[in-house]
């Protein structure tokens, strides 16, 4: 395992992706403000989280629980990316990275759940 969770390029992304998430939903209605903003900036947030939190665990099953959390939390995301959209929340310019991030975050952790499943699986860092 990564010696730090700063080490893994997936955290990182992830952390890319809640900053994005925020500059979106900082172009949200007021009156979204504990609606979908909170939801999206959460869901953002938890990603980048699970994964700090599971690299703290002791062993690689938690880990790996820790990184289906944060599988789950991309989807969430995702959703909600979708029904901002269509309600005609936030600009293009804004949401265009948010879904780009969210894309590649959830391919990266994906393969690095994939990988933890197989024995010897090695975590690339920068």
């Amino acid at each position: 395992m990564a010696e730090s969770f700063r080490d893994l390029i997936v955290w990182q992304r992830a952390v890319e992706l809640s900053l994005a998430a925020y500059r979106l939903t900082s172009a949200f209605p007021r009156d979204e403000r504990f609606g979908l903003t909170d939801q999206m900036r959460r869901a953002a947030v938890s990603v980048a989280s699970n994964l700090a939190e599971g690299t703290g665990r002791s062993t690689r099953g938690e880990f790996v629980q820790f990184v289906g959390h944060a599988r789950g939390s991309i989807c969430e995301l995702q959703t909600q990316l979708v029904i901002s959209a269509a309600l005609g929340y936030g600009t293009e310019e804004l949401r265009t990275p948010v879904e780009t991030r969210a894309a590649e975050t959830s391919r990266m952790l994906n393969a690095l759940f994939r990988g933890l499943k197989e024995p010897k699986a090695l975590i690339k860092t920068r």
